[in-house]
This record gives structure tokens, C-alpha cells and sequence, in this order.
């Protein structure tokens, strides 16, 4: 039996809201599906949200809004993927990169205060596999020295910290509902705006740099050229997939959750006996069950690991190489001390299949196959 690492869920009404779309002829941008996911969203995070063609656009448009340019540093986890850096760099600013806490593989609020600058601009927390980053410390620290934080809340959608939702917290929060995320459109994002200030500008920024939007709701008459901006708009063709897939989204983590759980619980042993270590989740955080990963003591067991589940059929992936030490990375950024769990995280991480469609069987074979594996080589040492 092959199980796939990962297969986007579908819901049921992707399709009749595509030709429900077709048939209106509106498939550009902020069309009548956009405005119903923009109503979605700002129920839900209860602030400003728009639609993005990615995650990556919007930490763009997050990097215009806060005026990052030449000569800016902004503290990040090198533990991401390179658009939480990209969209900085394109801007003419550096990333610094800070290593991560062993337990969340999150950014390590610790560290900041050696990798601050003059030139610091913002600070990026990346909520792993959508756990919460400690929020409360990232943002005293900002307050402290007038950074803007800014979420990259990618993995974090219906993930909240003390009761707060992720992606609420910083100045701005950018969500990804690629066909990788749990709530999936193909491609697409949106950007969460928590400062009032900036909405007006990001509607700009999102219409390549026009009041097009304005135009639109037949406030001024004619729509013209006011800023930085570019086409960061998506098809309402994504947003008819991505409204079917956020009207079902609760049901969609909690598959998820169910399948992470039953992970959690099976691979116990495992840890007990010093095989692996699990997920760490602190108390204050709620997660989506977005990835399961186990850490490995060492770089020879991961391959170990990954090659006899392969062998089994069973797609299972390591997962970032590390921004600071990609030739990009070397380029671009610097780094604020060393990246000891960084590296060994990189080195060591396996993920695990996880995705709405797959049931207990298919969890606890995987389960069965990662315990034989690692019992068995640890009966031979």
C-alpha cells in the first residue's frame, strides 16, 4: 500500500464554485469569490485581510508596507523557506539569521537581542508546522527598540497563542493556502493588515500601485499610478477553490489533528526509548496539524529512516535546507551567532505523510514501518 506525503484535500464544492465562476465571466481579480474569502477571512482574524497570488506575495507586500529598504536588517529564522527572505531582499535589505529553540524549531526569542542592529528594521517569526512562536517575548522586543513584526503565519492557519490567533499578533501576518497548506487553492495567500494605518496603502500596493480600487467602488473617477506596488492579485478562479476549501476549513484540521494525534501517541515509545524525539507543542499554543516530523539523533539515522520508508512506499521527506548556508543566504545575509540547532535540525528532521485524506490504518502503518526500522538497527548496535 503506497501513502502518499502529501495529497490536497478536497471538500466537495471546489468544482461547482469553478463553474459558477466560468459562468460569470469575472475571472480576474476581486471578483464576487475574492469578496466572499475577504468576508471569511475578516471574520475569522476579526482585521483587514486581502487575498494574495501567495504567501510570498503577500510578505512583499508586508516588506513594502513597512518600509524596509537599502541598508535595513531584518532578524529572521534561517529554519524557512527562502520567500520569508526574499521578500526582504528584494526590497535592498539583509536578513539576519538567529538560530532556533530545540523544542518548537521556532525562532529563539533569546537570541535577538545579539543580532539587533541600528540598522534593524523588523523581526519575522515563522510559526513552524503552525506552532506559536513565544509571541509575547518577540513582540516586548520589538516595542523595545520600535521594530515591526511581521508573521509569517504560512503553516499557521487556525493556530492561535494564549487564545490569540496566529497572524494577529504583528503589525501584519502572511497565510499561504498552497496546495502544500491545509487549506488549499492551488496557489494563493493572503496578507492579515493589524495596523490600520496600512490598509489604505496596502490596497495600493496589491492594484501595482493604484487606487484601482477606489475606481472600483466609484470613489474617484478615474484610477491612476501612486506608488510602489505590483500585480499581487489572484484569479477569482483561485478564490472559488479557496471559498469551498474555507467553509469546510475546521473539519479540514481536524482531520489533520486527528492523524498528527494518532502519530503522537504511536511513536511514544519511540521516544521513551531515546529512538526519536516527537513534536513539542508548548501549552499556550494550539496548532493545525500541518506537519509531523520526528528528529533523529543523528544525520545517518535520518537517511536510515527516510530510505526504509521509501522502500516501503511511503512518502516521507526531510524538509529546509538552511537559508543562512545556501549560496543565496551566503550572498545576501549575514548571520548573529551560531546555528548549532539549526543545523543538526536540518540534518536530523524527517517528515512524515500527513494529510486530510488519510486515515488511522495508513497513520499506523507508517507508525509500524519508522518502529521497525529503528528498533531494529538499535538491536543490532
Amino acid at each position: 500500500m503506497s501513502i502518499d506525503f502529501n495529497r490536497p484535500f478536497l471538500v466537495g464544492k471546489e468544482i461547482e464554485n469553478l463553474r459558477r465562476c466560468l459562468e460569470s465571466r469575472h475571472l480576474a481579480g476581486d471578483g464576487p469569490f475574492t469578496h466572499q474569502c475577504h468576508e471569511w477571512l475578516e471574520r475569522h482574524y476579526s482585521c483587514p485581510a486581502l487575498l494574495t497570488h501567495s504567501c510570498t506575495a503577500a510578505l512583499e507586500m508586508a516588506a513594502i508596507l513597512a518600509k524596509v529598504g537599502p541598508g535595513d536588517e531584518v532578524i529572521m529564522p534561517s529554519y524557512t523557506f527562502v520567500s520569508t527572505a526574499n521578500a526582504f531582499v528584494l526590497r535592498g535589505a539583509r536578513p539576519v539569521f538567529i538560530d532556533i529553540r530545540p523544542d518548537t524549531l521556532n525562532l529563539d526569542e533569546r537570541l535577538l537581542e545579539q543580532a539587533l542592529t541600528p540598522q534593524t528594521k523588523a523581526v519575522v517569526p515563522v510559526h513552524y508546522a503552525g506552532i506559536a512562536c513565544n509571541m509575547d517575548a518577540i513582540l516586548a522586543f520589538a516595542a523595545r527598540h520600535a521594530l515591526t513584526v511581521i508573521e509569517d503565519a504560512a503553516q499557521a492557519h487556525l493556530c492561535s497563542y494564549k487564545g490569540q490567533t496566529l497572524g494577529r499578533l504583528g503589525a501584519m501576518g502572511a497565510l499561504s493556502f498552497h496546495e502544500t497548506k491545509n487549506i488549499v487553492s492551488g496557489e494563493g495567500g493572503a496578507l492579515l493588515i493589524n495596523d490600520p494605518a496600512l490598509v489604505d496603502r496596502a490596497h495600493i500596493i496589491r492594484e501595482k500601485g493604484t487606487n484601482r480600487t477606489q475606481f472600483m467602488r466609484r470613489e474617484v473617477a478615474k484610477y491612476e499610478w501612486l506608488d510602489l506596488g505590483s500585480s499581487y492579485l489572484p484569479s477569482d478562479l483561485i478564490a472559488a477553490v479557496l471559498l469551498a476549501q474555507l467553509e469546510d476549513a475546521e473539519a479540514i484540521v481536524a482531520r489533520r489533528r486527528a492523524v498528527w494525534d494518532h502519530y503522537h501517541l504511536a511513536l511514544a515509545p519511540l521516544e521513551q526509548q531515546g529512538l526519536l524525539r516527537r513534536p513539542s507543542v508548548p501549552d499556550e499554543a494550539v496548532h493545525n496539524g500541518h506537519i509531523y516530523y520526528v528528529i533523529l539523533p543523528e544525520a545517518a539515522s535520518a537517511q536510515r529512516l527516510l530510505k526504509g520508508l521509501r522502500e516501503e512506499d511511503i512518502g516521507a521527506t526531510t524538509h529546509y535546507v538552511p537559508l543562512h548556508s545556501a549560496p543565496a543566504g551566503l550572498q545576501f545575509g549575514r548571520v548573529a551567532g551560531t546555528m548549532t540547532v539549526t543545523d543538526q535540525t536540518a540534518a536530523c528532521l524527517v517528515r512524515l505523510p500527513l494529510h486530510a485524506g488519510m486515515n488511522e490504518s495508513e497513520a499506523d502503518r507508517v507508525a509500524e514501518v519508522t518502529t521497525t526500522i529503528l528498533t531494529a538497527r538499535h538491536r543490532v548496535a
